[in-house]
């Protein structure tokens, strides 16, 4: 049999992307939050959306962040009654594709090209948060930073003249949201690199300048782009 090429994103923009009506969708705006019953999952096509939950004492620690062309599915499928186990917020304009959970789930099932694709993203999905733990458990709240700053540049970098431009906006505080480390420790830390001229920070968007250095001090595996990064 041959092996699929397609994308579990593609197939199902191709299959769901003429019958549902796509979303104009505002920043900050909650998709879901942790726990609801489940009811759809979402095909992000333009824009960015922060995945977490939030800790019993009220801290924020956010997951993951996905970009445009990436699906959003964070419950355990073909369970009865499901709940999603994050919550999802906007940080951008974003349009999206709604999909009812269990035409999902059918659509799922009875294509063996969308249940390859599916499960090729699941795989992916899986290997990105081992090495987020990885990175979080063996390198402490600094190397964690370190380890985020890293998987922004594969997300969201941009070559410049001083070095990789993270092309997104981010404060002090989502960045330690990320890390799951408080505002303080994230600013002494960025504070430390600056100093060495790692990095600068200007109107909420950090420039990487010597990303070696980044990447000694946490060991980097130089792992492919679709592992390492914070989607």
């Amino acid at each position: 049999m041959l092996k699929s090429s397609f994308s579990i994103y593609s197939l199902l923009d191709r299959f769901f992307g003429k019958a549902e009506q796509i979303q104009k969708v505002k920043a900050d705006t909650v998709l879901f939050q942790e726990k609801d019953a489940v009811e759809y999952v979402y095909l992000l096509l333009s824009g960015s959306v922060s995945l977490g939950r939030v800790h019993m004492r009220g801290k924020d620690f956010i997951l993951k962040i996905v970009n445009s062309r990436e699906l959003i599915v964070e419950y355990q499928i073909f369970k009865d009654t499901p709940h999603y186990q994050f919550y999802a917020k906007t940080l951008s304009d974003c349009e999206i594709i709604a999909i009812k959970k269990d035409h999902f789930e059918e659509f799922i099932m009875n294509d063996p090209d969308a249940m390859n694709a599916f499960v090729a993203w699941l795989s992916t999905s899986y290997l990105k948060a081992q090495m987020k733990c990885q990175d979080l458990i063996m390198n402490g709240k600094k190397g964690g930073l370190y380890s985020i700053l890293i998987r922004l540049c594969n997300t969201y970098g941009v070559k410049s003249d001083d070095g990789i431009l993270i092309d997104m906006p981010l404060t002090h505080q989502e960045l330690a949201n990320l890390t799951f480390g408080t505002r303080e420790v994230i600013q002494r830390a960025l504070k430390e690199l600056r100093e060495k001229d790692v990095l600068s920070y200007d109107q909420q968007k950090f420039t990487i300048k010597n990303l070696r250095y980044l990447k000694q001090e946490v060991d980097c595996q130089n792992c492919p782009y679709e592992i390492c990064g914070v989607n």
